[in-house]
């Protein structure tokens, strides 16, 4: 198991729950492709470097997890998609 974490910078125009549903969701997909999350990271509202889709702000989390080398892979296919993410990383942690 080798440990990853995952950057996701989420649209400033959502709800709380909205927000909350996204990384739900998220969280799920990592699940569901054998791995397990150990924590999330809010940061909150932050200002981006550069305007993103006439955007300042957004929503920064970081979410740790370890599972084996296909499902960041798998996990970020999915979040690709998502509407409501505008950015996201996935790396893998030094031992």
């Amino acid at each position: 198991m080798n440990k990853y974490e995952l950057a996701v910078v989420l649209s400033a125009k959502l709800e709380d729950e909205e927000r909350a549903a996204a990384i739900e969701k998220i969280k799920g997909y990592i699940t569901r492709y054998n791995g397990t999350v150990t924590n999330v990271d809010e940061w909150g509202k932050k200002r981006l470097a550069y305007e993103i889709q006439k955007m300042r702000e957004a929503f920064y989390y970081f979410i740790q997890f370890e599972s084996d080398n296909v499902c960041p892979n798998e996990v970020e296919s999915h979040i690709r998609i998502m509407e409501p993410v505008i950015r996201y990383l996935c790396v893998k942690q030094e031992a």
